[in-house]
């Protein structure tokens, strides 16, 4: 979950001052001293005003030009020489406003009507970042208050935008986290395939904590664990399907390209295992459990650079564990309903196979009691050889087909393990070993196959009756069974014998006596499979079915 770069906030600006040339700090030091310019406010204007000159100047003239008047009209002194001394008054005057003009124009209005738009500004919020410059040594005082001011209104601005940024961070991690939980909620719903959610919330946990790698395992029974999937450093999605051969590291663990972290020499660990692997120094490993009603049905493992989030906020390990939560009920789910499919499955087959127990069984019994009383009669009477070997193959026909309904009862009542179809293979032909002495074997390259419990159960009743035919008919002395997996995500199951084998489509015999063949086909054909039966006199039989799994999540 990537947090967008807040703006900088505005650089802390001052007001910046040029003052005119004047005279040595010397010379003013002791000139301030003299006036005491602290204790007479006027004399301070007037002179950092530069307005003493001018305004010295207009009372000398204006002193001058009265007592030039009252002279004049007292008539105590030449009145030629007063009018000119009024003139030179007047004259001296003049100047003096125009030097007082010039100096309030550039020590007072200038810099009021600057600092009036400074002070405006400021008030409005907006940062000074280039003010212009005030040329007063009389506002100086003032204007190193208002910038003073716009330092600490800077500084709020920029508290107050760290805080609104960490606090609309928050907010939109909230608002991402519900988010991500309304849409785990949503896919939990929708979800068919379990493989296929787990794996997409892998690549969601490892953009939350910009891990490296990430990996998603589930708990099975008997404390199994099975990798479900990966990503790898270059954030390529591996499935289970593309992770075999299972590859182990030199630690004895199962190694993936997601499980990045080594716990000893790293170096030699790379080298070994041909990918690049890291020290818990350099990556720590996010564990985040699957867990409902106590129980942790699965984990997903992330691979972060330290300091890793358990130093960070807790709002990220809070939204993780929940999204964890949810995705363990949904585990929890879909374990349920395999499970109560299985049993609904399991209650109609014995149920049929009461049906079959109680109605077809019981005739066939009778039908065979009522042969071998024909039997017993017609060996009282003198009959044909003919008859009495319809008779015997009447009566070889109902044990047969007693057997096989004996047979087809037993695998009705004989329910799938619920550990899938690798394990019920597995004890299949290990019966199969023990009952017959034939040397059986089972070889798969897949630890679960992703098929659905209806396509498990016929492939599984499809072996069933293969077997069922090879301990009858073939005379084999080695049996193998193979389930593997297809890179387009189909599988083969092949059964195959070392027997006498037989010519053409179906063995030969008298009809109904091979009806196990048709059954097959038609369990494959339920279940969308194909099936394809090869065989050759001396050479064996070879019995392929081809099941299509489910849709791989993208």
């Amino acid at each position: 979950m990537n947090v967008t770069d807040r703006q900088s906030a505005p650089s802390t600006v001052s007001v910046s001052f040029e003052h005119p040339a004047a005279e040595s700090a010397t010379d003013a030091m002791g000139l301030r001293r003299f006036l005491h310019l602290k204790r007479w406010p006027t004399l301070r204007l007037l002179f950092t005003g530069h307005l003493l000159l001018p305004v010295g100047l207009l009372v000398f003239a204006i002193m001058c030009g009265l007592v030039s008047v009252v002279l004049l009209m007292t008539h105590t002194a030449d009145t030629d020489y007063l009018l000119v001394l009024i003139l030179v008054s007047i004259g001296i005057a003049g100047v003096s406003l125009v030097l007082l003009m010039t100096s309030l124009q550039t020590q007072f209005l200038q810099p009021l009507a600057t600092l009036e738009k400074t002070v405006t500004q400021v008030c409005q919020g907006e940062p000074l970042i280039n003010p212009a410059p005030v040329k007063s040594d009389v506002l100086r005082g003032m204007a190193r208050d208002i910038d003073s001011l716009s330092e600490e209104l800077t500084d709020i601005y920029e508290d107050m935008e760290v805080r609104v940024a960490r606090q609309s961070w928050r907010l939109a991690q909230k608002t991402t986290s519900l988010q991500v939980l309304y849409d785990v909620a949503a896919a939990i719903n929708r979800a068919e395939d379990l493989d296929a959610l787990l794996l997409e919330y892998l690549r969601v946990f490892k953009r939350m904590v910009s891990g490296r790698s990430a990996t998603v395992h589930l708990v099975l029974p008997e404390d199994r664990v099975r990798l479900v999937g990966c990503i790898d450093q270059h954030d390529v999605l591996y499935q289970e399907e593309e992770l075999r051969p299972v590859k182990l590291c030199q630690c004895g663990i199962t190694l993936s390209p997601g499980d990045i972290l080594c716990k000893h020499d790293h170096a030699a660990c790379s080298v070994r295992n041909g990918q690049r692997m890291y020290s818990s120094e350099e990556l720590e490993r996010v564990s985040v459990p699957l867990w409902y009603h106590g129980d942790v049905l699965g984990f997903y493992h992330l691979y972060v650079e330290k300091p890793g989030i358990y130093g960070g906020p807790e709002d990220v390990l809070d939204i993780l564990n929940a999204i964890g939560a949810h995705l363990g009920m949904a585990v929890a789910k879909q374990r349920s309903d395999a499970e109560a499919m299985r049993l609904s499955i399991v209650e109609e087959r014995t149920a049929l196979a009461h049906e079959l127990h109680d109605s077809l069984a019981q005739t066939l019994a009778s039908l065979r009691f009522q042969v071998r009383m024909l039997e017993e009669t017609l060996q009282k009477r003198e009959i044909s050889d003919e008859a009495q070997q319809e008779a015997a193959r009447v009566h070889s026909g109902l044990d047969e087909a007693h057997d096989e309904l004996r047979e087809l009862i037993n695998s009705f009542r004989a329910p799938l393990d619920q550990r899938g179809l690798v394990t019920a293979l597995e004890r299949l032909v290990e019966r199969f070993r023990q009952e017959t002495g034939i040397s059986a074997f089972f070889q798969s390259d897949c630890r679960k196959a992703l098929l659905d419990s209806k396509a498990e159960m016929q492939a599984l009743r499809i072996v069933q009756e293969s077997l069922a035919n090879i301990r009858k008919h073939a005379q084999a002395h080695t049996v193998r069974v193979l389930l593997r997996s297809r890179s387009d995500g189909s599988y083969l199951l092949l059964v195959e014998d070392d027997g006498i084998g037989f010519e053409g489509v179906t063995p030969k015999g008298n009809p109904g006596e091979h009806i196990g063949l048709s059954i097959m086909e038609e369990r494959a054909r339920r279940i969308k499979g194909e099936l394809n039966i090869e065989s050759e006199p001396g050479e064996g039989t070879r019995v392929e079915l081809l099941l299509h799994g489910k849709k791989k999540p993208k």
